[in-house]
């Protein structure tokens, strides 16, 4: 019986193929990356002069190694905070210079000036889990966002819009340059009223 012949495959072109399905691969995958927490760091440079804070101006938040909640030395539920640092932020108890014209909080004299004085300090154990860690975050962030958001509404109501939807759009790639350079201004207007100030001390040793 004759012997038959095997034909020969030809693996000239693999190493183009495997190419080309890695080029593929490295365009379309989607890589996910940890996002962390929006915080602008003090200068490390010293101020060249000493900055008084008055004691009222601070409102202080406190998570202990059980995940309870101080409030400015009162115990305090997470769904409460919010509002909290809310009439904090908009009380308008300064007179004069440190006026607020926009504040329509209790004007009490023993809490907040003004929102460009008010400084929101948290400190939280080093046992603190993680997540009442980020949703003590979250609450205080909703109270600046809930806060800009009125001032945005009020000053601008042609806008049709608060401030964190005329944030996303100027965010949006879609978003035509002289539609991002008029909301640039009035988002920048927004945060020089109401400034965010939220500063975190060194983590309590238990």
């Amino acid at each position: 019986m004759a012997k038959r012949d095997i034909p020969e495959v030809s693996a000239g072109s693999m190493a183009d193929i495997a190419f080309l399905l890695l080029i593929f691969f490295l365009v379309t995958t989607t890589v996910e990356t940890d996002s962390g927490i929006n915080r602008q760091l003090p200068p490390n440079e010293p101020p060249e002069e000493d900055v008084v804070i008055k004691q009222k101006n601070i409102f202080t938040v406190e998570v202990n190694r059980n995940n309870q909640l101080l409030v400015e030395e009162q115990l305090m539920e997470l769904k409460d905070l919010t509002e909290a640092a809310y009439k904090f932020l908009d009380n308008g108890g300064g007179t004069g210079d440190e006026a607020c014209t926009f504040c329509q909080g209790a004007k009490d004299s023993e809490s907040s000036d003004n929102p460009t004085k008010a400084i929101i300090s948290l400190r939280n154990d080093r046992q603190t889990d993680y997540k009442t860690y980020i949703a003590v975050q979250n609450e205080l962030v909703r109270a600046y966002n809930q806060f800009r958001n009125r001032e945005f509404k009020r000053k601008f109501p042609g806008e049709r819009m608060d401030f964190i939807q005329a944030t996303d759009m100027y965010n949006d790639p879609k978003t035509s340059q002289s539609r991002k350079d008029e909301l640039k201004e009035k988002l920048t207007e927004i945060k020089g009223m109401i400034p965010q100030k939220l500063s975190e001390a060194e983590p309590r040793k238990s």
